[in-house]
């Protein structure tokens, strides 16, 4: 067996509605061709450019959603959209897609695209998903898909974001941006290798609470307290731009099943009548949880640690997708660039890079291991090699 690095075919560009498209289509359509395409919640009023890419790739797979900021290369942009173009040697590559009516169909629908996927690719060895980012729960439904798929196989995406507005999310289905969907594409067979990294930057203040009421996602009461009126105490004058400016303060939560273990989680919105927050994924009765803060050298740093992370192995001119949060990119503001520039010099040389600002990450924590995160930078690459050996899912 050989250890050759197959370098794909892989081409980057973008579009914006000024200028329209950084450069002509490539010649790489085929049924081996993947398509990542990234772009403004707006285009789902005119999805023109969205139908333009989908028209010179008709045999390749086309996944996508919106952002709340496109990412190519060491640049973000709001209004646009962000491509890569991938044409693998050998991979196969599978799409799946469901409806989600509401968010209690989440583990089921993640379930059933990751069970579609193994059937129809007994080898499978990755699946990238990307999700509406308001009308699913994000913790089932990342269950779900690893139930689903099973040991091995790695998970990784993001859940579709719209900007701080919290209106409305899509993602691409049939080439058309639609919401209350889930889609996700399986990359199948010997040759393909990906890793992943996800990092935060934040840290930890105030005082540990107890959640003493929630369902699923909904957070009512915290020490017998209700819960938006005491995380409104914290937010002050920041208060009055809820439920965007809770972005800056995310939860740290330990559940008492991983009591070790920290994930983060964001508020999606807020209900001035129950005195409640839905987040982006579950905040279990029982579990503990504390507020975080973060500066803008950690949030530069643990994009640095991110891309160190899924660097192991990776060759030169490799594809890596990005899926940051869109409260990092609030609290960075201008700086936002110095995260994805700190990514690429992690990176090998020649790394595409292409990505979004999202309302949540998939990805694993340790090897084996996935979850949905919040307020972290997480990267997936992707590329082939001649080793036709099974190290890639161990």
């Amino acid at each position: 067996m050989t250890r050759e690095t197959r370098l794909v075919d892989l081409f980057s560009m973008s579009w914006h509605p000024d200028s329209g498209w950084s450069t002509p289509f490539p010649p790489l359509d085929g049924a081996k061709t993947l398509v990542l395409a990234f772009g403004s919640g707006s285009l789902a009023d005119d999805p023109t450019p969205i139908r333009e890419l989908c028209a010179a790739f008709p045999s390749a797979t086309v996944i996508g959603c919106s952002s709340a900021g496109e990412i190519t290369g060491d640049t973000v942009t709001d209004g646009s959209l962000a491509v890569s173009v991938v044409r693998f040697e050998h991979t196969r590559i599978r799409l799946v897609s469901e409806k989600v009516a509401d968010a209690g169909e989440s583990y089921d629908v993640g379930f059933s695209v990751a069970k579609q996927l193994t059937a129809e690719e007994p080898d499978l060895r990755a699946v990238f998903v990307v999700s509406d980012g308001l009308q699913v729960n994000g913790s089932p439904l990342v269950a779900g898909l690893a139930a689903g798929a099973g040991p091995g196989v790695i998970i990784s995406g993001g859940l579709a974001a719209d900007g701080d507005r919290f209106e409305r999310t899509w993602v691409l289905i049939d080439g058309e941006p639609r919401s209350g969907h889930v889609t996700a594409v399986g990359l199948a067979g010997p040759h393909i290798r990906v890793t992943t990294g996800s990092r935060g930057g934040w840290d930890i203040f105030g005082p540990r609470r107890l959640v003493t009421r929630s369902d699923g996602n909904i957070l009512s009461e915290l020490d017998g307290q209700p819960a938006l009126e005491l995380y409104k105490r914290y937010l002050g004058e920041r208060a009055a731009g809820l439920p965007a400016t809770a972005l800056l303060f995310p939860l740290a939560i330990w559940t008492p099943e991983a009591p070790d273990r920290r994930v983060v989680r964001t508020v999606l919105a807020i209900d001035e009548n129950a005195q409640s927050m839905t987040f982006a994924g579950d905040v279990p009765v029982g579990s503990t949880v504390q507020l975080m803060r973060a500066s803008l050298d950690r949030l530069i740093d643990g994009a640095s640690d991110a891309a160190s992370q899924t660097a192991t192995d990776l060759p030169p001119g490799a594809l890596t997708v990005a899926v940051s949060c869109v409260g990092r990119r609030l609290i960075l503001g201008g700086r936002t660039e110095d995260e994805l520039e700190a990514v690429l010099s992690g990176l090998p040389p020649q790394s595409h890079l292409v990505g979004f600002y999202s309302y949540g990450e998939i990805a694993p924590i340790v090897t084996g291991t996935c979850d949905l995160h919040n307020q972290t930078m997480t990267l997936t690459s992707f590329w082939e090699t001649g080793d036709e050996d099974s190290s890639a899912d161990e």
